[in-house]
């Protein structure tokens, strides 16, 4: 098992853990036997579906006699009235498991259908939604996973995978400069470097280090115009804050390389399903 199904499994075992606690007084008080039951996981509004091996972790874990037949993959759309998958098994230990399946794919497949919401209209200018790492902790794999079900793309995962100076190293290094000639001394040259630019002051330094991505956090659009006749190609450019669906379209219209945007994972409404035993 590798490390990410190892990481998926623990985070359903404490999610079990933290519903069930020591029992289900409701199912076990009521059902007595093994009784068998068929039921259906039904769509009630339309989207994106993601978390379909989180669903099945959890009644894996419970019962591994339980069996989940999904119709519907991760990244596929699914109208509303949809039926999703069919879940056949032991009744007690389906209904124990309902919630927390539940919370895993309404939250995930929340995130693919914000986020293929924001791929839909970047697509269009060529330019690529990316996230951040503004993700419940604990939870930054799979939500993650989501936006990529969603056909957006991942920033670093975390601190380890790549190099983003932000304002407050540039704070504690006294200039984008310093902080960009501490970093190639440490980690060497071949490691990507961005930073985070707050006015065209900023990217003009940025450009004397050659740095291979530039941050142009929350400028106003004419100013991101200028910026990028600036950049002129000498750096990826990614857009950063204040980004929604609203006014996306006039950001993709400057032409940016990336658009970052934190609410695919920190905010995206979860979507509506409901599992209906027969």
């Amino acid at each position: 098992m590798n490390k990410i199904k190892i990481h998926i499994r623990r985070l359903v075992e404490n999610a079990l853990e933290e519903d069930i606690g020591y029992g289900d007084i409701t199912t076990d008080g009521i059902l007595v036997g093994n009784l068998i039951s068929k039921g259906i996981l039904l769509a009630k509004e339309s989207g994106i579906l993601a978390g379909k091996f989180a669903f099945t972790e959890v009644f894996s874990i419970l019962d591994d006699e339980i069996k989940c037949n999904f119709f519907k993959n991760d990244g596929d759309n699914f109208d509303k009235g949809c039926i999703i998958a069919e879940i056949s098994g032991i009744s007690s230990n389906i209904l124990k498991g309902e919630r927390t399946a539940l919370n895993f794919i309404q939250h995930l497949s929340g995130i693919a259908t914000l986020t293929s919401k924001y791929v839909k209209i970047a697509d269009k200018y060529g330019v690529k939604i990316i996230d951040t790492r503004k993700t419940l902790p604990g939870m930054r794999l799979l939500q993650k996973y989501a936006v990529k079900a969603g056909g957006g793309l991942n920033h670093r995962i975390g601190l380890y995978d790549a190099a983003l100076i932000k304002d407050n190293h540039i704070k504690a290094a006294g200039s984008i400069s310093a902080a960009v000639d501490s970093i190639r001394r440490k980690i060497g040259p071949t490691v990507k470097i961005e930073t985070e630019t707050f006015d065209l002051k900023d990217v003009a330094e940025a450009l004397t280090k050659k740095v291979d991505i530039i941050m142009l956090d929350n400028f106003k659009p004419e100013n991101i115009s200028e910026a990028v006749k600036l950049i002129a190609g000498r750096a990826a450019i990614e857009i950063s804050g204040g980004v929604n669906l609203d006014n996306l379209e006039e950001y993709c219209r400057l032409k940016p390389d990336y658009i970052s945007v934190g609410r695919l994972t920190n905010s995206a409404p979860a979507l509506d399903f409901s599992l209906k035993l027969e």
